[in-house]
């Protein structure tokens, strides 16, 4: 047995995985935050374009818009435990979000069935700001130190 542990042995042990933890836990927020009356105006729809529910008077959500801020919240909870997993879940988040960002640029706003999530310009440029700062910090944060065991 080894007399030294890594920090990213433990859940949120490391920066990264205190980062992974942290992202995940405003994703959850912000999925359930687009479910509270008073938080949301107008009509909250399944998905679609069609749902013209607003979250902070700002961006538009949809039930199916808030179930995936509340799956990406639970895979960064999840994420947390390893270093790895927590760099993962913020490269790869970030470049699902860019990807998001630019099919937004061709669906925000419009009154398609493309725009099935629904996005507005607001919610895209906000996903772009995700991408980058998600990106940034799964490169940035380092994976964590060497410390001994009882430390």
């Amino acid at each position: 047995m080894s007399d030294v542990t890594t920090s990213t042995n433990r859940y949120a042990g490391s920066s990264i995985q205190k980062v992974a933890l942290v992202v995940g836990i405003v994703f959850l927020l912000v999925g359930i935050a687009g479910f509270v009356p008073g938080l949301i105006s107008g009509d909250l729809g399944g998905a679609g374009h069609g749902s013209m529910a607003m979250l902070l008077g700002i961006f538009q959500v949809s039930v199916l818009h808030n179930i995936v801020h509340l799956l990406f919240g639970v895979v960064g909870l999840l994420a947390a435990n390893r270093a790895t997993g927590s760099r993962m879940y913020l490269v790869i988040g970030g470049v699902v979000y860019f990807v998001l960002w630019v099919y937004g640029l061709f669906t925000a706003g419009t009154m398609s069935g493309a725009n099935f999530v629904p996005l507005n310009w607001a919610d895209n440029w906000l996903h772009l700001v995700l991408a980058i700062g998600m990106v940034a910090l799964g490169v940035v944060f380092p994976r964590g130190r060497r410390t001994p065991v009882g430390a």
